[in-house]
């Protein structure tokens, strides 16, 4: 309890700082080159060309999915991991990357992972935008299951923030860590729900573990929204899943934060 009131005190002292902090991170991530904000937009678009000329065209795999073209159904599913993927490396590596905040500043550890996280999400509203745009271009307009946006995107903001912090005072200490985070990341993504319908495995075993992966509820939550029309109620168990994993990694960056953030100014 003392760990959740000192970070809850942190972010109501710096609340302002932490925004513009959040700004400031996410103009020198992109001032640096020379197509400036386009990559926020080339990046996921590339990727996504790729998925799709090699499932649709390559494996011929990609058909339509509830009406809806293969193209549209990735994007749906696409459109959080760039964010996601962003916080899992981003995240492990945020204290260690902001170091001369903890060393010459004395600037509060828990803050650090909530603005880098901030920066991300900026790009993800504006990927959001796009992809409505995307949708209602190809003839499917925004709808009631729309309202669910914002639910998804407050899970996985909280989420993969207090994933930053755990992960992000482990690799202040260890590097090997941020390293282990970084060699995983491919096998996360493709055990996860981004790139297929967890609910068609058959395995009931293997289908509910992987709901406790937040990468696939989260996936899968937008998909809900864009392509199934579903609520996010209908399916208690993927919901149940993801605040049990929620509560064990807030346990786990409590624990991390009692016990390491004294050390890491010395450590770095």
């Amino acid at each position: 309890m003392e760990s959740i009131k000192l970070i809850i005190e942190e972010h109501r002292l710096l609340g302002n700082q932490v925004f513009k902090l959040a700004k400031s991170e996410l103009i020198k991530t992109y001032r640096a080159s020379a197509l400036g904000w386009a990559w926020a937009l080339v990046k996921p678009t590339v990727r996504i060309f790729v998925f799709w000329f090699a499932f649709t065209v390559g494996l011929r795999a990609g058909k339509p999915v509830e009406g809806y073209p293969y193209i549209l159904w990735l994007v749906a599913g696409f459109l959080p991991w760039f964010y996601m993927q962003d916080m899992l490396n981003g995240g492990a590596g945020c204290v260690r990357k902001k170091k001369h905040l903890v060393t010459k500043m004395r600037f509060p550890v828990s803050t650090i992972p909530t603005f880098v996280s901030l920066s991300f999400l900026y790009v993800h509203w504006l990927l959001l935008a796009i992809t409505i745009v995307l949708f209602a271009v190809c003839g499917h307009m925004p709808d009631i299951y729309y309202l669910q946006i914002p639910f998804y995107m407050f899970i996985m903001f909280v989420f993969f923030t207090v994933w930053g912090l755990f992960s992000g005072l482990l690799s202040a200490i260890s590097q090997d860590f941020q390293n282990l985070v970084r060699s995983f990341t491919q096998a996360i993504f493709w055990m996860s729900g981004v790139m297929y319908n967890v609910d068609r495995i058959h395995n009931h075993t293997a289908r509910i573990l992987l709901k406790f992966n937040p990468i696939t509820v989260v996936s899968s939550g937008y998909r809900k929204v864009f392509i199934y029309k579903q609520w996010f109620w209908e399916d208690p168990v993927e919901l149940g899943c993801f605040c049990i994993t929620l509560l064990v990694f807030t346990i786990l960056a409590l624990w991390a934060y009692k016990h390491l953030r004294k050390e890491i100014p010395d450590v770095l």
